[in-house]
């Protein structure tokens, strides 16, 4: 059997390719079907993410030598397919995918779980998007997707959740938006009791709105030149009253937690609103956090009593001391997904030698019905009962041992002397020394 992971990433291709080869959920279930019809695979779980387009393959009638003839027709094969799919050519795509076979796409898929093949190293976001995806896979093969896929998929996810329970991966913020609500959940106990205004409405404070209800905010105002802008921001992700720009005061006076991004060349707070508000809020402390380039604070705010300032640079330095603890995690990640790999392999080669076990045991039990209804159909015929048993007792004889013998021989032909140690073993049984001679001349 073979385990194909084939792809194209934010590493290994531009944005204008990975739109191209996009999947919506429409697409997503004709790439599925069409694979079955075509017979490309047993199975198949299609990801589609804004920066990785992966297909993985998993075909029991393939070889999983690599180098084979069968293996790499298949490959071709797939790859046609994936590009004709897309309406492109093998040319516009060959040099931008990445493929990856039986125990590395099996690390590559938990590597992509885990968080550490994305953009942002230990982004959490992704194991729901491959689980949603075998989940598609799911509904689409109903109960026929194979055994082993789900029983790698399964052990995806768990290694998933190991590696985030054993390490911190994902515990240090590396991106600006969650480093600025990372920032107010250590200032501040909790978010729920609090006032806080957001000052713009685009991409960075969607993504910081997002971090705040999911950390427990309620009381949020947002505050934004196009108040139509800030209203569908709010319809997208919760509730939160709408503020013109210029009633920005208005916002200042009430706000525990400002985080502000927009595109304004010239500041929006000044150190005299900023000395208004506190005024008005008794100095109560109050949080700063600008992430607009150029700045939409000036920086003498920080210099008002309880007031904690921080820029866009302070949170770099906050995210790349970060990104270094989840550098060091990724490490211990790595070995964890060295091990739960290495276990899935394991449990595939018992489980394949039980299904080959079963089936000669199968054989067996065929071979002696037929056999003895052969004798039983005599034995009412009158032949001799002792001539009928010696024939029984001789043809099940050679029946069963006729596959062991060939096992023998093609072992002894191929020079494979510890194969040959280990079924004699088995048999309890010790090669000859000729035997073994032979086997040295067949190597030679």
């Amino acid at each position: 059997m073979a385990i194909l992971a084939l792809g194209i990433n934010h590493k290994t291709a531009p944005v204008e390719l990975r739109e191209k080869v996009a999947f919506s959920d429409e697409k997503r279930l004709l790439a599925l079907q069409q694979i079955r019809q075509a017979e490309l695979a047993e199975s198949a779980v299609v990801l589609s993410t804004c920066n990785r387009t992966e297909l993985y393959l998993h075909n029991r009638h393939i070889s999983p030598q690599e180098d084979s003839a069968q293996n790499q027709q298949w490959l071709e094969h797939i790859i046609q397919w994936f590009v004709r799919f897309h309406g492109l050519s093998a040319e516009q795509v060959r040099d931008n995918l990445y493929l990856a076979q039986n125990s590395a796409a099996t690390r590559h898929l938990m590597r992509v779980a885990c968080g550490l093949d994305s953009l942002i190293l230990g982004e959490p976001q992704i194991l729901g998007q491959v689980k949603q995806a075998y989940q598609v896979s799911e509904t689409v093969y109903q109960q026929t997707l194979s055994g082993e896929f789900s029983r790698l998929f399964q052990k995806t996810f768990s290694t998933a959740k190991r590696v985030r329970s054993e390490t911190d991966i994902g515990g240090s913020a590396v991106s600006v938006a969650y480093a600025a609500t990372s920032l107010a959940k250590q200032i501040f106990d909790s978010l729920q009791p609090l006032t806080i205004l957001l000052v713009g409405a685009g991409e960075t404070i969607e993504l910081v709105s997002r971090y705040l209800f999911q950390q427990g905010a309620e009381n949020i105002i947002i505050a934004n030149r196009t108040l139509s802008r800030a209203e569908a921001l709010s319809e997208r992700v919760g509730a939160m009253r709408l503020l013109p720009l210029e009633k920005l005061q208005q916002g200042l006076n009430q706000a525990d937690i400002v985080i502000t991004s927009t595109a304004s060349d010239q500041p929006l707070i000044t150190v005299e609103m900023v000395k208004y508000a506190q005024k008005k809020r008794k100095n109560r402390s109050m949080l700063i956090i600008d992430i607009a380039v150029p700045r939409d604070v000036e920086e003498q705010v920080a210099e008002v009593d309880a007031v904690y300032h921080y820029s866009v640079d302070d949170l770099q330095h906050i995210i790349q001391h970060n990104l270094a603890q989840r550098q060091k995690a990724s490490a211990q990640a790595e070995q964890i997904i060295q091990q739960e790999s290495q276990d899935f392999f394991r449990w595939l080669k018992l489980h394949q030698s039980s299904n080959l076990i079963r089936k000669y045991r199968d054989q067996a039990e065929q071979a002696r019905q037929e056999l003895l209804a052969k004798a039983l159909t005599a034995l009412q015929q009158g032949h001799d009962q002792e001539k009928v048993l010696q024939e029984l007792s001789y043809k099940l004889t050679n029946r069963l041992l006729h596959v062991p013998t060939q096992a023998i021989q093609g072992l002894v032909k191929a020079g494979d002397s510890e194969g040959l140690q280990h079924f004699s073993g088995a048999l309890g049984i010790a090669v000859e020394d000729d035997l073994a001679d032979q086997d040295d001349d067949t190597r030679n």
